[in-house]
């Protein structure tokens, strides 16, 4: 299970889902950083949250695949990836014991079990900030996810439903030669053989002006299973357990062509800013939630050396990597 950001605003465009494990410079993912001495490589794939990124702010990108520069968990992306686990273990049960009782007694477990796997977490709850103790805090932190899993049962009823897949990881190959990843909540399949794409929030639901982020990411997986499957989604459904809400878009294929031409165009700037070391801030409300204002030339920092090669316009031979222009 892999890091949620849904409540965090930072490379998410509205709630961007989980990283897949991918290879090359994403490898990692924005939470862990390099390892020391490791050869750093371009780029070679593309997955929703980190066409955010791009989008966002070029140099965001470039600190977290590139640099691959370290980002302290936070509370509320820690409990969307726990509540993302407590409802893909839930339907390990058979479908008559799927009750809410039954998904918030396995938070618990999955929190000791995520503990284990990154016992880093520990310290979101262990410093001085905060009210009352840590054991206080880390209550109160639990008894929010408990909310979240309770309301998801007033949205979907997990007795009726039995996924084709869960926490799926989808790739496919362009004719370009892009790669794209992603990792789908679920995938539920009817009995005529539609398709439904759901994805869980744990925030909640952006207003109109800003939904555009989440159906971008949503659209992007209906394109990778098009392409996988030959199939188009009947539905994408977006879950926001934060405002107990339901969203569903069903696309056609134009909205795939669209997003497709959109993304060969990102992938087109990015592979443009790696041969070049030409990563531009993009300055927004949201660098106030950006881990990395200290070597932010929008914040008076300066960027750790670029550790691969530049391309710069008419030049014969590479040079060695540079600072990025403030």
């Amino acid at each position: 299970m892999e890091t949620r950001t849904d409540a965090e605003p930072v490379g998410t465009a509205g709630g961007t889902g989980a990283e897949p494990p991918v290879t090359g410079a994403e490898q990692a993912g924005p939470a862990a950083g390099a390892v020391p001495g490791e050869r750093r490589r371009p780029p070679v794939s593309l997955s929703p949250s980190r066409a955010s990124d791009f989008m966002q702010c070029p140099l965001l990108y470039r600190f977290r695949v590139i640099d691959r520069l370290p980002e302290k968990p936070s509370p509320a992306a820690t409990r969307g990836t726990l509540v993302h686990a407590v409802l893909e273990r839930l339907f390990d049960a058979p479908a008559a014991e799927r009750t809410a009782p039954r998904a918030t007694g396995l938070l618990p477990g999955e929190w000791e079990r995520l503990l284990s796997e990154r016992p880093e977490l520990a310290e979101l709850f262990s410093g001085e900030e905060g009210e009352g103790t840590p054991g206080e805090r880390l209550d109160r932190w639990l008894g929010e996810a408990e909310r979240l899993v309770e309301r998801w049962f007033t949205l979907e009823d997990p007795t009726r439903l039995e996924p084709a897949e869960r926490e799926l990881f989808v790739e496919a190959e362009l004719e370009s030669g892009l790669r794209l990843r992603g990792i789908i909540d679920r995938v539920d399949v009817a009995p005529t053989g539609e398709v439904r794409i759901v994805d869980y929030k744990t925030g909640k639901a952006p207003r109109p002006q800003y939904a555009e982020g989440a159906l971008f990411q949503m659209t992007f997986y209906a394109l990778v299973v098009w392409r996988l499957k030959g199939v188009l989604p009947r539905r994408l459904q977006l879950v926001y357990l934060g405002s107990g809400e339901v969203r569903t878009y069903d696309p056609v294929m134009a909205d795939l062509e669209r997003v497709e031409r959109k993304l060969l165009a990102l992938w087109e700037a990015i592979q443009e800013a790696t041969r070049t070391g030409d990563w531009r801030p993009k300055p927004s409300k949201l660098c106030g939630w950006c881990d990395h204002q200290a070597v932010c030339p929008e914040f008076g920092g300066t960027p750790p050396p670029y550790p691969l090669q530049v391309h710069l316009p008419g030049s014969r031979e590479p040079e060695q990597g540079r600072m990025s222009p403030s």
